[in-house]
Parts: structure tokens; sequence; C-alpha cells
């Protein structure tokens, strides 16, 4: 029954079809909502894709099936096949009595009110609660297997957050000697998954792959360049075969052995007999010497295509610190936010980061709640939020804690008449209006052309008093050329008035 499959699949693709298009009309307000929507559009596509390749097979009719089938129906006699077809039907339900009958209608239908509260939803058990349903990153596993790597530097996880992608030696990043080791193999390896997955968890309506393959070109055609950077081939000499090491100042000094830069140049000759130098250069040394037994195919003979083992795994490591700095620039936003989110939770207690948690995993609940048109007036007053005290409310639309409202000093009033009398609660608040356009323009207003002058200058008559001091100090040092006398001795000499007179009375000239 070949048609009947057919028609079966067309049907399920335009249920499909629907199905995305009654989930793209509706934009939840909610981030948890919106990427359930977005992961469910996501595995409709799939099957989508799925699906046609099914009925594409089905057309193309490889073994002739369908062929039969359609000239066994319009050759035969019609009765005779339908109840042929109808026999096949009622011995395959006497075989298996209670198999269930898809409803491709209501499967792809969005679900709403308690149907949608009883099925749980799957970005659930996608994100840790430090993610936040793809909101920041959580990058803690990776900061303690960075810390646990050998010689690396001591970073916070803000910090870390700054510089995790950034693997130059002076940066925080090991040096290049440092980084042949499975250890760091393992820890770039998987600081690369955990943003590639996070990628996947957040963007789902995105071809990542396409976008992986895209940073892997791009990788494999600077690699054939040699334009990757810290990850230049040296030839035997000891020189990167891309020039020396560009340093940050003029006067800096690169060593190429220590893979370190240095201020200046004597400060660069002083480290020199220093026992990590010598250390770094035997080292390096070796290296080089191993490095034509291992590898000269690579430099002498390039057309039997030899590479070392060495440049093998350098590769290899290079393109996973590739591939997690293009993740990186790609997802900025989200780190942004992340670092921000830190900052702030920084400065609360435990109790208040477990109470923001379980708000955040409540509060899909309170909006996904079905709201009654009878009892639409009952509903309003039940979402206003208690706030007696008139506290300014915080990121989640709840007002902040009154600690933190009485340690900003958020009840203190400030009136400034100079903005026409405007009211700001607090002194940060207060501070930082003096550079706001508001202040500005009332500054202008009075004619005030220079504002920098006037900081916590709040009163008009005030201003006004400052600025006529202003220009009274600015006419009494200005010199009018004109109105200087200038008198002139018997023998040439010029001289102003005043100093002309003072000359004469001591009898000088």
């Amino acid at each position: 029954m070949l048609l009947e499959e057919q028609r079966f699949l067309h049907e399920d693709l335009e249920r499909l079809e629907q199905g995305i298009a009654d989930r793209i009309g509706d934009e939840p307000k909610h981030i948890r909502d919106r990427l359930a929507r977005d992961h469910q559009i996501a595995q409709f596509l799939d099957r989508i894709s799925s699906q046609s390749t099914k009925l594409l097979s089905l057309y193309h009719d490889p073994d002739g099936s369908r062929s039969r089938e359609i000239q066994q129906i319009g050759t035969g006699d019609p009765m005779e096949e339908f109840y042929k077809q109808l026999t096949d039907i009622k011995s395959f339900h006497s075989r298996y009595p209670n198999e269930p009958v898809e409803n491709l209608e209501r499967a792809y239908r969005p679900k709403k009110g308690p149907d949608a509260e009883s099925q749980p939803s799957v970005v659930d058990t996608m994100f840790t609660g430090e993610e936040a349903f793809g909101r920041f990153f959580d990058l803690h596993t990776c900061h303690e297997i960075y810390l646990n790597l050998p010689n690396a530097k001591r970073l916070s996880y803000l910090q870390y957050l700054d510089s995790f992608d950034n693997f130059a030696p002076g940066a925080g990043g090991l040096k290049k000697s440092e980084k042949m080791t499975d250890q760091y193999f393992k820890y770039v390896g998987q600081l690369a998954l955990d943003l590639e997955t996070f990628m996947r968890k957040t963007r789902p309506l995105e071809n990542v792959d396409k976008v992986i393959v895209d940073f892997d070109k791009e990788f494999d055609a600077a690699w054939e360049k040699d334009e990757v950077a810290d990850w230049k081939n040296e030839d035997p000499s000891g020189k990167p075969a891309g020039g020396m090491h560009q340093t940050s100042t003029a006067d800096a000094v690169w060593c190429q052995d220590c893979e370190k830069e240095f201020k200046n140049e004597n400060v660069y000759k002083g480290h020199l007999s220093g026992k990590k130098h010598v250390r770094a250069a035997a080292e390096r040394a070796q290296r080089l010497l191993d490095a034509p037994e291992t590898g000269g195919n690579m430099i002498n003979g390039a057309n039997n295509g030899g590479m070392s083992t060495n440049r093998l795994k350098e590769r290899a490591i290079a393109e996973r610190e590739f591939r997690v700095k293009r993740l990186a620039s790609a997802m900025s936003t989200e780190r942004s936010d992340t670092r921000v989110n830190v900052e702030r939770k920084q400065g609360m207690t435990e109790r208040e980061r477990q109470q923001e948690l379980e708000n955040l995993f409540s509060a899909t609940a309170t909006i996904s709640q079905p709201k009654d048109t009878e009892d639409g007036e009952d509903n309003d007053d039940e979402d206003k939020i208690y706030n007696p005290l008139k506290l300014p409310l915080a990121w989640d639309g709840k007002p902040i804690p009154f600690w933190l409202y009485k340690l900003h000093g958020l009840g203190v009033e400030f009136p400034c008449e100079v903005c026409g009398n405007f009211v700001y609660m607090g002194r940060r608040a207060f501070d930082k209006h003096f550079n706001e356009a508001r202040h500005i323009y009332g500054l202008k207003c009075l004619g005030v052309t220079n504002t920098s002058l006037f900081r916590d200058i709040t009163g008009i008559d005030e201003a006004l008093r400052l600025w006529e001091k202003i220009q009274k100090d600015k006419r009494k040092d200005k010199v009018d050329d004109g109105s200087v006398v200038q008198m002139e001795d018997a023998e040439g000499n010029v001289m102003p008035e005043k100093v002309y007179y003072d000359l004469q009375k001591q009898g000088l000239l």
C-alpha cells in the first residue's frame, strides 16, 4: 500500500508546516518559552527533512513496486482490489487490536493550558542553573581544569571570562612548549566542546554544523599559509617562518626561547644569564634538533606529504584554540552578560542567590497559567507585586532588598533647582546627573557655557553668582593693548607710562 503511505507522508508534511506556522506566530515573553518553541520548530524541521527523503524515495520507485500497484488498481476489478485491501486491514487489526491511532492534528498543535503544564519541556533539563536558560556561560568546569594546568596563571573566574580565548603566552596563556601536553589538549578540547554545545542549545534554528565547518575551512587555509598566530613553523635556524614576534611597544624585546616580552634591551640582556632562560634555550634547541630527524620531509620533501608527529600535534591543538576564538567572538553578547552577572552575584548572599534561582525556575509557571476572560480583574489584582515601601524594581521586575535600598541611600532625596526642581533618589543618581543632558540644558538656559566648573551647584542664584564672578575675573585678567600708554626716554627706550614715571621720580632718567 505504497499510495497510502505517500498520502500519509504528504499529510504529515502539511501538518508539520502548519505546526511551525502556529509557533512562529506566537512570541513568548520568557526566554525559557522562546527556547522551547525554537527547539520544537527545530525538531519539526528535522522531521520534515526525514519525511521528505522517504517521500522522494517512493516517487523515484527504484524497484517498480509503486508502478505495479498503480497498474494493478487501474487494470483489475476495483471492487475486488478494495475488498482485498479491506481484508488485509482487518487481519492487521485482529493481530494488533491495541494499536494506537496517531492523530497528526493534535500531535503538532501547540499545547496550551493544562496540557502544556503536564508535559515537561526539553529546555528544563538542558541548562544548568548558572546558564539561566542560555543567558550566561557556565565555564566553572573549564576554569577548574585550567587552574590545574602546570605553570598556569592563577586567574579568578571573572578574569578567566575575559581571557579564556586569549592563548598568547603573555596574556594568561601557557608557553608553546607547555601546551604540548595531553592535559592541555584535553582542556582546550573541553572548552571548545562546551562552547559548541552551548551554541547548539541556545541557537537551535541555526545550522551550527555549517558554522563549525566554515571555521575549520578558515583554519585550514590559515594553516596552509602558515598564518596561525603563535603556531608558525620554525626553520632550523630557530626563527619563525612568518617573521619576528610583534611587541607591544617599540622599545620592547621578545625572547624567542622564553616566549616572553621584556620592556627594554637592558632588562632583556639581564635575564639571559638566568636559570629559566638557560633551561628554555636548551629545551628549544633540543626541539629544533629533533625536528629534522622526525619531520625533515616537511621541509626538504614536501611533495612526499610527510609531516612530523610534533607538527601534527601542534595542528590539533591550534585547531581547537582557533575554534574557541571564533565561537567566543560569535557569542560575545552572552560573554559580556556573563561577566555582568558574575559581578552582580558577587555582591549577593548565598540565600539571595538561591532565591533568585528559585524565582527563575518558577517564573515560567506563573506566566504560563491560563487567564480566563471572565475573572480578568481578579487575575490583574493577583499579578500586582506587593511593594508597600515603594522600593525600586530589579532586573526581574521585583523590588530590590530593603538592605540594598538603605546601603545605596536610595531613600535620600536630592533636589536640583537647575533641573527644574527635579528630585534625584540616592547620591549615586545625584552625582551622575551633572553630566546628563537635563542639567547641562538648565545651565545653558542660564547663559552658562562652561558647565564643567558647576559640579555640585544646584541653585539658580548660586550658579548665576558663580558665573558672574568667573566673567569678572576673566575681564580683570584680560589686558587691553590699546589702553596701555607707551613712553620713550631720551635714549629711545620704550616703556609703559607707570614704569617711566617711577624711574623719573627715582632720578634714573
